[in-house]
């Protein structure tokens, strides 16, 4: 059970992550959790650089070490990166000590990877994996990022949702400054194919640009 529009009483509840941005123009915040690998992530990468769009894209450590090519074109095409995790924790399952390491390895190995590539690399942002996040947790990395979340929802991970229901659905909650999740990851592949570039598409002509969060 997931919400595809995050709730205002949820938002209200956590008022020291960031759900939605504040914007006087028609900005959309896209973001893109799990990666990088091959392929799709570099489909993402190809359709953002058709559509002249900027996004925030949150890797998973481990698959930066295992992808360090994908990662550094992330960086070259100019968008923004956060911490994911190094093994795509979930903080409701794992104790303080080993989520936070696991935080410091993901981060580790991105700055690593970024130096090797001559790239400056200050990591702002950080998004807990299925958005769990106990509050010590939160209170340590706290110091350290901006913890950033989410209202729109695509569903793109759904096997059971239909494309054309969660391009609808995204469509739907999408407003300006909504920080939008897709995935590129291998379970969301079939559903975020088909579904991103009428995403891009529908909101270029209504005349939004999108941008990295920072």
């Amino acid at each position: 059970m997931y919400l595809h529009k995050t709730s205002q009483i949820i938002q209200r509840a956590f008022p020291n992550f960031v759900w939605h941005k504040a914007t006087s123009e028609k900005i959309i915040y896209l973001t893109f959790d799990d990666g990088p690998i091959p392929n799709e992530t570099e489909y993402v990468l190809d359709l953002l650089q058709l559509a002249g769009a900027k996004a925030t894209f949150f890797c998973v450590g481990d698959n930066v070490r295992k992808h360090p090519d994908i990662f550094k074109r992330i960086l070259r095409e100019g968008h923004e990166v956060g911490n994911h995790t190094y093994n795509h924790l979930n903080g409701w399952n794992s104790n303080l000590d080993t989520y936070i390491q696991n935080v410091e390895a993901c981060r580790q190995v991105m700055t690593q990877v970024a130096k090797d590539a001559g790239i400056p690399l200050k990591l702002r942002f950080f998004r807990p994996p299925y958005g769990r996040l106990s509050p010590q947790q939160s209170g340590v990395i706290k110091e350290t990022y901006q913890v950033v979340m989410w209202d729109v929802l695509t569903g793109d991970f759904d096997a059971k949702l239909d494309p054309i229901q969660c391009y609808n659905k995204a469509i739907k909650n999408t407003e300006q400054g909504s920080i939008v999740i897709f995935h590129d990851s291998l379970k969301a592949a079939r559903t975020m194919r088909h579904v991103l570039p009428l995403y891009l598409d529908y909101f270029l002509n209504k005349g939004y640009r999108f941008a990295a969060l920072s």
